[in-house]
């Protein structure tokens, strides 16, 4: 009763936020989005993207309506200024990521990295004061490409023209909008319209593209797996145990995830507008399998089912509130890093490290938890002699085992991979990432299923009652040696001989002496 009121209770949480997931989401939408400060400048990034550019089909990066407002208070405090007149630019500049250093230069007094030009580099001639520094990039004029739209005095908006930028050149590609006019500062210009960037395959940003096939195969494996997982339960549907029909929910689970999320990535893709409801249900999806997937594991390695008949009440509740605790984490990280994300740009790193953290530790949690309880079950199956049962945590020990062992690696690459790709220049390979997570979890699940596949031998593995009463019989009879029943007590010498006659036999201990006669019983001499 207890864990369903905790089930309800998580689902009631999620889903209030839920009902505001299923708007559409745009290309790259920058209504309401406002500058941020940035050393010398004010800066908002428009969008980053792997582009596949091919001969065949056209990559562009297109404006529609793109335009920045302010309000009247700052378009009245410009005309205060000195130069009343003068008009406010922004600049919209797309260049590659190994183009980024065209963008900006040195402070010829501080030393810092600036973007917009100073007095002191003006009177150098090096630029133009106020204005945006970009120069040319490998002595093309086309890259990067820059934009503006002018704030006139007076005039409260300021367009930039719909216009279509043809891209040749695969790479990782980003739009920044800046400017460098004080009186537009303090989030007095909020911005609208998008642009809409394709590749030639399609909408779908570059490091998410071979994302759409991997889910196809993952969709097409967890097929496979339920296909057989569910003929051995047809099978043998009288063998089947509970514990195989939690596994029967995860497999289902991954079979809904898999396929939501190639869903998902297919309709991004041909129409550039990213479903949110389906992006959410897919997220949802995975926590939810990777916490079912957990409890699983953690109720099999206590032996629930096998070697006890259930879980005490307490501990069963630590294990479901462990499951929840992971369940929510794993869909916080999963909602904010999914759900209406249509860039390949990476998320702050702070902001990252606040979701990934809780997830790592609970993970930790449930490893150790994992680990000490296989221990104490390898133990009782050991004390009890139970071969069959053995052989079979054995080889689950060497699947979970390997499972971690390849986790612990990959997570080593993966932060290699991440902190030393810090302008996102290996976009190509980044979405082997998230791959081999899926391909780790779905090999761990096939091991599982195979191990505790449905069988003649099934009940073999389960609990029994006549098991457990087996149990306590040889219990008892281990502790039988231990009584020693009178009338003599433990002694450290004794001697036996016959009398001259041959009529009596004698018995000396150190507590006394006993004879027996032929025709009557013992007696003490």
């Amino acid at each position: 009763m207890a864990s369903s009121r905790l089930a309800l209770a998580v689902v009631a949480l999620l889903w209030t936020p839920c009902a505001l997931l299923f708007a559409d989401a745009s290309v790259h939408d920058y209504s309401g989005e406002r500058f941020v400060g940035s050393g010398n400048a004010f800066v908002l990034h428009g969008g980053s993207e792997g582009v596949y550019a091919s001969t065949k089909a056209g990559a562009f990066i297109r404006f529609e309506k793109v335009a920045f407002r302010r309000t009247p208070e700052s378009a009245a405090a410009a005309a205060e200024e000195e130069d009343g007149n003068r008009t406010a630019t922004v600049t919209a500049v797309i260049f590659e990521a190994g183009g980024r250093d065209t963008i900006g230069s040195t402070d010829v007094v501080s030393g810092e990295r600036v973007l917009c030009c100073t007095p002191d580099m003006a009177k150098l001639g090096a630029c133009t004061e106020g204005a945006v520094i970009h120069r040319a990039w490998r002595n093309d004029t086309g890259w990067p490409k820059v934009l503006s739209a002018s704030f006139l005095p007076g005039t409260l908006e300021a367009a930039f023209p719909d216009e279509t930028i043809p891209v040749s050149r695969s790479g990782m590609y980003t739009l920044l909008f800046a400017h460098c006019d004080a009186s537009l500062a303090a989030g007095g210009v909020s911005g609208t319209g998008k642009t809409i960037w394709k590749n030639s395959h399609g909408y779908l940003p570059g490091r998410m593209a071979p994302l759409v096939t991997f889910y196809g195969a993952m969709s097409l494996a967890f097929a496979a797996l339920a296909m057989y997982w569910f003929a051995q339960c047809a099978r043998f549907w009288r063998e089947v145990v509970p514990l195989q029909s939690c596994a029967t929910v995860v497999i289902a689970l991954g079979m809904v995830e898999a396929a939501t999320w190639y869903l998902d990535l297919a309709e991004f893709n041909e129409s550039g507008v990213r479903p949110r409801g389906a992006t959410f249900w897919a997220a949802t999806a995975g926590a939810l399998r990777g916490a079912a997937a957990r409890v699983l594991v953690l109720a099999v390695a206590m032996g629930h089912g096998v070697v006890r008949p259930a879980l005490a009440g307490l501990k069963s509740a630590r294990v479901v509130g462990l499951g929840a605790a992971f369940f929510v984490a794993a869909e916080a990280l999963e909602v904010t890093e999914n759900v209406g994300t249509v860039s390949d740009h990476s998320p702050s790193p702070a902001k990252r490290l606040f979701l990934v953290l809780p997830v790592a530790v609970l993970n930790t949690v449930f490893v150790y938890w994992i680990f000490s309880s296989l221990s104490k079950t390898l133990n009782k199956l050991k004390a009890r002699r139970m071969t069959e049962k053995l052989e079979m945590y054995r080889r689950l020990t060497n699947a979970l085992l390997i499972a971690v062992a390849m986790s612990l690696g990959w997570i080593t690459f993966e932060i290699h991979f991440k902190s030393t790709d810090e302008y996102n220049e290996r976009w190509r390979a980044a979405w082997v990432i998230p791959a081999v997570w899926q391909l780790i979890s779905f090999s761990l699940l096939c091991a599982i299923c195979l191990i505790w596949a449905p069988s003649q031998s099934t009940t073999r593995y389960a609990y029994s009652e006549e098991e457990e009463s087996e149990d306590v019989d040889r219990d008892l009879e281990d502790t039988r040696p231990l009584i020693r029943p009178g009338p003599l007590s433990y002694v450290d010498t004794w001697a036996i001989s016959v009398s001259q006659d041959a009529t009596k036999i004698i018995l000396r201990t150190d507590s006394g002496v006993y004879a027996k006669a032929a025709d009557d019983g013992g007696k003490r001499v």
